[in-house]
């Protein structure tokens, strides 16, 4: 008989099958948490980049333009703000913004250190609004001996001629009061056709009253939409806020410096200006 030959014990094949699987899922496992990591850093960096962004940006538009708020004053302090140095003639400029004015009280101020002399007062915009202060504040400035003037706020959309007549229908200047202001802060897309209408506004009142109106604008308004030669030729009064000089090349007569003055027997925040010149220049500056 042929003996039988021993039979080779081996390793089931199902526990061949399965212990293969096992080092293939350990591998899948670390690749996953190892992408599931970079995940989780991209989206971290992601966002503290648009947190950065983001803070970059409402610093840029809302927080530096209005800087100058917050800086030291090194000079001197009047009206809640720092003053401009150098200039002796204070005025401000108002409206029904700021409500009805304690006469009395404001004028004490020009016993202080920064006399208000002058004061602009807003008459008419557009063509058809009138300011429901305007009246009352013009009699009472002249009342109370401060020097008066008187300023239109100019609409791009309204006739410009209309606009002229309503002013001058609405504005009785008087010897000692100053010239009349032109505002113009609202952009047009047609700045041809607005420097031209500007100008027709200027001619017609500067034919009524027999003296050059006063241009009111910005800075960066007056340069971009009013740089045509015509336009420098009318003073200028700048409103260019937050700045411890005027950088505008040109000659100018008023600066308004701020929007944030605080004066007695006014409840709202108010403009402040200043006179590029000598009592004697403003004086001749007056309507005869």
């Amino acid at each position: 008989m042929v003996p039988n030959k021993p039979v080779k014990k081996t390793q089931p094949r199902k526990q061949q099958v399965k212990s293969a699987p096992k080092r293939t899922v350990s591998k899948q496992k670390g690749k996953k948490k190892t992408q599931k990591e970079m995940s989780a850093w991209c989206r971290y960096l992601l966002g503290v980049l648009i947190v950065a962004v983001f803070v970059s940006g409402f610093y840029w538009f809302f927080i530096r333009p209005y800087a100058y708020r917050w800086k030291p004053c090194y000079g001197l302090k009047g009206y809640g703000v720092c003053m401009p140095h150098g200039y002796q003639i204070h005025g401000i400029d108002i409206s029904h913004y700021q409500g009805d004015v304690n006469w009395k009280m404001l004028e004490q101020t020009r016993q202080g250190q920064f006399p208000v002399q002058f004061i602009f007062m807003k008459a008419t915009e557009g063509g058809d609004f009138a300011d429901d202060k305007f009246v009352a504040n013009f009699d009472s400035a002249k009342a109370h001996g401060f020097i008066r003037g008187a300023y239109h706020f100019y609409n791009p959309k309204t006739d410009a001629n209309k606009q002229a007549d309503f002013f001058i229908n609405s504005v009785k200047l008087e010897p000692g009061d100053l010239p009349p202001v032109l505002d113009i802060e609202k952009k047009s897309r047609d700045v041809k056709k607005l420097q031209d209408d500007l100008k027709i506004w200027l001619r017609k009142v500067e034919s009524h009253y027999g003296v050059k109106p006063i241009i009111y604008a910005s800075y960066k308004f007056k340069t971009k939409y009013l740089n045509d030669s015509v336009f420098d030729s009318y003073p200028y009064w700048i409103a260019h806020y937050y700045v411890d000089s005027v950088r505008y090349q040109g000659e100018w007569k008023f600066w308004q410096h701020t929007d944030v003055g605080t004066l007695p027997g006014i409840d709202e925040k108010v403009d402040l200006n200043i006179f590029n010149g000598s009592n004697q220049e403003l004086g001749t500056f007056l309507l005869e």
